[in-house]
């Protein structure tokens, strides 16, 4: 369900995509649990679609959801908790939360560097993300 909810979002289908993804979301609940990992990715992406559809406040409780959940299995300085961060920063910026947006991107560039190293994409894409509010 996953999987082809992607494919729906990235053909234009966000009504199907969401379909996809709620009903992924419930069947790991069921399988997992609330506060499962899985279940995070399933959150995240239905905060991808909400915010595609222009549902900002629904997006921005969703990546919150899904960023609670993988701190919580992962720790703080995970990756996959830092890809959470980034896209929390993305809709806050979206919202208007400057200031908001740039702790959050500065938090995720932290985790990356820490990580990774300055050359690694997904550094590269969060510095990217923090240098835009400055435009």
């Amino acid at each position: 369900m996953n999987n082809l909810g992607d494919v729906l979002r990235e053909l234009g289908d966000l009504a199907g995509a969401r379909a996809c993804f709620e009903r992924a979301l419930k069947i790991d609940e069921a399988a997992y649990g609330p506060n499962h990992p899985n279940v995070a990715i399933y959150i995240n992406n239905l905060g991808l679609v909400l915010k595609e559809l222009g549902d900002l406040a629904g997006a921005r409780a969703y990546y919150e959801w899904a960023l609670k959940i993988d701190e919580a299995a992962y720790g703080p300085n995970h990756p996959t908790v830092a890809i959470r961060i980034n896209n929390l920063g993305d809709v806050l910026r979206e919202l208007g939360d400057l200031a908001g947006a740039r702790a959050q991107y500065q938090r995720a560039l932290r985790i990356f560097r820490e990580l990774f190293g300055d050359d690694h994409p997904d550094t590269k894409t969060v510095k990217n993300n923090l240098t835009s509010l400055s435009n």
